[in-house]
């Protein structure tokens, strides 16, 4: 499991973002250049892409990232900076786009680990897990 120097975590997120328009352009050299862009900045920031599938028009991606990046966060980065360097590259796509945004301003976001909310409730409100704790509280926090 990744860890940082004060947490061990599992924090994946699967996100879906598309093109404005939904305009179906993430194919042949846009595509491979997008999918090159995502693992590069991904590489950079820390990030771990889990799966990755270009659609002509959305992205689906699901993504390994530690606990102080914010879904927000993450979107904002993959979007902002593809966006940039798609028109650095293909100004060509200026002519479509000519507000200088290519994605659409909307997105999803959905969570995932290793274990379900309910394995986690369960865990939660084991009885020997709340008995095992309070053998191990000092005096002072214990209540009468």
């Amino acid at each position: 499991m990744p860890k940082t120097s004060s947490c061990v975590y599992n924090i994946n997120y699967h996100i879906v973002f598309c093109p404005k328009y939904r305009k179906p352009i993430l194919t042949g050299k846009i595509k491979n250049f997008v999918e090159e862009q995502i693992y590069t900045i991904s590489a950079t920031k820390g990030y771990k892409v889990l799966e990755l599938k270009i659609m002509p028009d959305h992205i689906h991606l699901f993504i390994s990232t530690p606990p102080m990046e914010s879904p927000t966060g993450i979107v904002k980065v993959l979007k902002g900076v593809t966006g940039l360097r798609l028109f650095r590259t293909y100004p060509e796509l200026k002519k479509d786009y000519w507000n200088g945004h290519i994605w659409s301003p909307s997105y999803y976001v959905g969570t995932a680990g290793k274990v379900s909310a309910k394995t986690i409730q369960n865990y939660i409100n084991r009885v020997e897990h709340d008995d095992s704790r309070s053998k191990h509280r000092n005096s002072s926090t214990q209540q009468s």
